[in-house]
């Protein structure tokens, strides 16, 4: 089998950057959005990325054209029928992941495999809903899926080792990533061990010992990390911080993975990062 048809589903800031990704690859690349809406403001995210992309000479102006040619969208599961791989990119809510696993699973063909970007989520419950298990597995792209090279492939306990395989051959040669491989664990390789960390970085702020700026700045020129943690917090989105820690504090229930109070009350008040235009700080 050959990976020649994509379909991603969600087209936010992660499902937008998987779906350039694949259609700089030269793959024909389905993104799906139940709100039409956002279908617009998808397409010029994308475009908008891959004409940066050519602006600082990353990307030749022919590959932008293919890529925006191999973009197709739609708001029906139905346009993924002949897709050979599809990757979701919905937000981290498990009972919306399953059901539309379970959806997947009924307008894809049988051969399809069916991943998750999800970035702490079980996969074996994911595959459980299908009648594919063996076929179903993580695929965890970093933000921005564009720029960051590593791409995690997360087993689920009944994961075939060809699909594995399979992914694996194609997101190294199509998609030029690296791959690392994990178990089905909360959190995989990198977010258990990232994620203990940005909390420890709230908590501390929100004990007042220091200050925000002082925090990043500490952890930039100290331990030389190119963003500090409450920037990258507000990167990734804070509703997304909590809802990882959230799983990991139920699979592991060790304290440090409780999210802090600071953390449950800015996105209880909307103040989700970049995306809001306020977090730990300001983006007006």
């Amino acid at each position: 089998m050959e990976i020649t048809k994509i379909g991603v589903i969600g087209a936010g800031t992660m499902g937008s950057g998987i779906a350039e990704v694949c259609a700089r690859g030269g793959v024909g690349t389905t993104v799906i959005e139940l709100d039409e809406s956002f279908l617009p403001v998808a397409r010029s995210r994308i475009e908008a990325s891959l004409q940066k992309a050519v602006d600082r000479g990353r990307l030749e102006p022919s590959v932008r054209e293919a890529a925006i040619e191999a973009l197709g969208f739609s708001t029906e599961l139905d346009a993924l029928g002949d897709v050979d791989l599809v990757i979701e990119a919905v937000v981290e809510d498990r009972e919306l992941k399953v059901d539309l696993f379970t959806r997947l699973d009924r307008a894809t063909k049988p051969t399809a495999i069916l991943a998750s970007n999800t970035s702490s989520i079980p996969l074996t419950g994911l595959g459980a809903a299908t009648e594919r298990p063996e076929q179903v597995l993580g695929m965890h792209f970093f933000n921005p899926a564009q720029v960051q090279p590593l791409v995690e492939l997360v087993r689920s306990a009944v994961t075939a080792e060809a699909t594995l395989d399979l992914v694996e051959h194609f997101t190294t040669t199509t998609l030029d990533k690296t791959v690392i491989r994990c178990e089905d664990r909360a959190g995989f390789v990198v977010n258990r061990l990232l994620v203990p960390f940005l909390l420890q970085a709230i908590e501390l702020l929100d004990t007042g010992h220091t200050t925000v700026a002082d925090i990043d700045r500490g952890m930039k020129l100290g331990c030389a990390h190119p963003m500090g943690p409450l920037e990258l917090c507000d990167l990734i989105g804070l509703d997304t911080i909590e809802n990882v820690a959230d799983v990991l504090y139920v699979e592991y229930r060790e304290r440090f993975h409780a999210p802090p109070p600071l953390l449950r009350r800015m996105v209880t008040a909307g103040h989700l990062g970049r995306k809001s235009g306020k977090g730990f700080y300001d983006y007006d």
